[in-house]
Formats: structure tokens, sequence, C-alpha cells
């Protein structure tokens, strides 16, 4: 399954449409205001399905995921010299990018890649193609992503 999302470049809060491959909404994020960042993801249908929330107070990024209110788990990213590292505590799950942080990889607890993600250069904003390995992980997918744009985005640069 491909996803694709590609950020406005006037917007307040970060709220954006999320297409498939044939170009239709599959997922609508929406920018809260809060202190750090935070994400209300609905699904094509207008339903809020899911929530991301930056904790703060924290040596490292860590982000909640959320699905209908009840925690799923966290993303972390881990300290690393020279290619990023995020753990996701959802089925033991992690993140590896490249060293100029725009392809990422995400693998499950035994080692299999069940997603990657790619930040299309050229844009005038960022851009993002996603492919997921099976449906029932694109949610969770798109929640780690939003999370590497976000630590990306955020002010707090020392922790590239």
């Amino acid at each position: 399954m491909k996803l694709m999302f590609k950020q406005k470049l006037f917007s307040w809060f970060d709220s954006y449409n999320v297409y498939d491959r044939q170009g239709n909404v599959y997922f609508r994020v929406d920018g809260k205001f809060s202190i750090g960042h935070s994400f209300d993801i609905f699904d094509y249908e207008g339903y809020k399905i899911a929530s991301l929330k930056q904790e703060l107070f924290h040596l490292r990024p860590h982000y909640k995921m959320y699905i209908d209110d009840e925690y799923v788990g966290t993303i972390t990213r881990v300290f690393n010299f020279f290619n990023p590292k995020i753990l996701v505590d959802y089925r033991s799950w992690t993140v590896e990018g490249d060293w100029v942080q725009w392809n990422y990889v995400i693998y499950n607890k035994e080692g299999y890649d069940i997603a990657t993600i790619s930040k299309e250069l050229f844009n005038t904003t960022d851009t993002y193609e996603i492919n997921v390995n099976f449906e029932r992980d694109a949610l969770i997918v798109l929640m780690i992503t939003l999370a590497i744009d976000a630590m990306k985005c955020s002010s707090a640069k020392w922790y590239k």
C-alpha cells in the first residue's frame, strides 16, 4: 500500500490530507494548538481514529500514540551519531534512517521490513511517500512518519 502526504505551504498548524495511490484521501491529519507537537488523525469519512502527542521534559524526543483514545505505544528517538534510529514500543518495532534523514525503514522485532518512508526532494513543502507492506499497519506507520517530521522540524535541533 502506498500513501503520500504533502504539507501545506502556509498553514498555522500542521494539517494536511494523506492520499492513497489513486489520489483519494485516505487519512486527514490536523495539528492542534499545544505545547509540543500534537496531531489528530481522521479516516476518509472524517471520524477521529487516532492521535499523536509529544511528551515534553524527556532527554530525547518522545511521542505517545493513541488509537480510539487508547494508548498503544511510544515513539522515542535514540541518540546516534550517524544514522538516526527510533524505537517504537508498539510490537517492538525499530526505525532506521539514512545519514541525510530522507529515507527510513521500519523493521519488526524479527528484522523484517514493515514499511519505507521517503522524503521527496525538490518540493516547496515537505512531501513524504510511505510504502506499507500491510494495510493494517498504515495508521501506525503514518504516526511514525508524523513523529519523524516533527522531530526534524522541531526548533530543538540538538538531538540530530
